[in-house]
């Protein structure tokens, strides 16, 4: 709950385009994720089966809600969900449902656990990673400290102890299952990038560097920056993967050489997208576009110097909404029809 999702600043980008004139409803995996109880963002909403159900069945649920609705396309926002999109992502096609995703080739090879041996093949720099598969194969000396406990979807702490490192991987372990990753800290300062790629070529390129930190490192207030050699990193990882997608680039600028490190490549929007949006790029309507196989123009420029801050509200609602959504799975909101 502390650290927001895209899904929300997506909706919010898409409805706010002068050229988007659709409905919007919201897919979601709890009754209670905050989003889907937003009668001013959304037409209604579905609940979707666990990623880890499987790609069967998510196309049949998929099938289910595109009879109720008439879908024409689909903004996955989660690393755990994309697989599986992209694994039934001709059946959609063949609904006339439309999504702008990667191949599985190109998704598993900037996977957490691949990022190493995919920046030794392209010339870039990221930190040492170790897997883990069992916590009694960690043997880390003590130079490696302070080092990152990472999950091999979310979640990241910085351990400064062998206590520290095997109560995350045990924490991480028991929600997300293994491996776990170790990653080395790189003492610096963290910028961010995000783009939409089309095959390989990225369409626009958004750059922030993060001003206030969460306790588990996500970006609680950000502004929008320019940096050439970030852009240039951007575009020639979009290029070696042919990413065709949205995509986000986390990288830290070393203080030890002054060299950017890939810390994370991240297959969907970031949070902090409407950002991009307020800056005058607005990459999930591009996203959109590109899904229906309209032409893409890119934009000359952004606005530097934009911050947003994330800030805690009360969203009002009904029992009978989440009780509608826990007993038949979806919830439609009339004066929005």
């Amino acid at each position: 709950m502390d650290t927001p999702g895209p899904g929300v600043p997506v909706v919010r980008c898409l409805k706010e385009s002068p050229n988007f004139n659709g409905n919007m409803i919201g897919l979601a995996y709890d009754a209670l994720e905050p989003g889907i109880l937003d009668d001013h963002l959304l037409r209604g909403a579905y609940l979707l089966p666990y990623p880890s159900m499987g790609s069967r069945s998510l196309l049949e649920r998929i099938r289910f809600i595109h009879q109720q609705e008439h879908l024409n396309a689909i903004v996955p926002t989660l690393d755990a969900e994309i697989l599986n999109f992209i694994q039934i992502q001709d059946q959609l096609l063949e609904l006339d449902i439309h999504l702008t995703l990667p191949t599985e080739a190109s998704l598993n090879r900037r996977a957490k656990v691949n990022l190493v041996k995919f920046a030794e093949a392209e010339g870039l720099k990221t930190p040492k990673t170790w897997l883990i598969t069992d916590p009694h194969q960690i043997n880390l000396p003590e130079k490696e400290f302070p080092i990152f406990v990472k999950g091999i979807f979310y979640e990241a702490y910085l351990a400064y102890s062998m206590d520290d490192v095997f109560r995350y991987v045990h924490k991480i372990a028991l929600k997300w299952g293994y491996p776990v990753l170790l990653q080395e800290y790189i003492e610096g300062e963290e910028f961010n990038a995000t783009t939409v790629g089309q095959k390989g070529h990225a369409v626009d390129i958004v750059c922030m560097k993060k001003l206030v930190l969460t306790d588990k490192g996500k970006g609680w207030a950000c502004v929008t920056i320019k940096n050439d050699d970030l852009i240039a990193l951007t575009q020639k990882i979009v290029a070696a993967l042919r990413w065709h997608g949205p995509i986000e680039v986390e990288v830290m600028l070393s203080k030890k050489d002054n060299q950017f490190y890939i810390i994370e490549l991240n297959p969907r929007f970031p949070a902090w997208i409407y950002l991009a949006k307020s800056a005058g790029m607005n990459l999930p309507f591009i996203s959109l576009l590109l899904a229906m196989g309209e032409k893409v123009t890119q934009q000359s420029a952004y606005q530097t110097g934009i911050v947003f801050s994330n800030y805690t509200t009360n969203l009002i609602t009904d029992l009978t909404r989440i009780q509608t959504l826990f007993t038949t799975g979806e919830i439609h909101y009339e004066k929005n029809l």
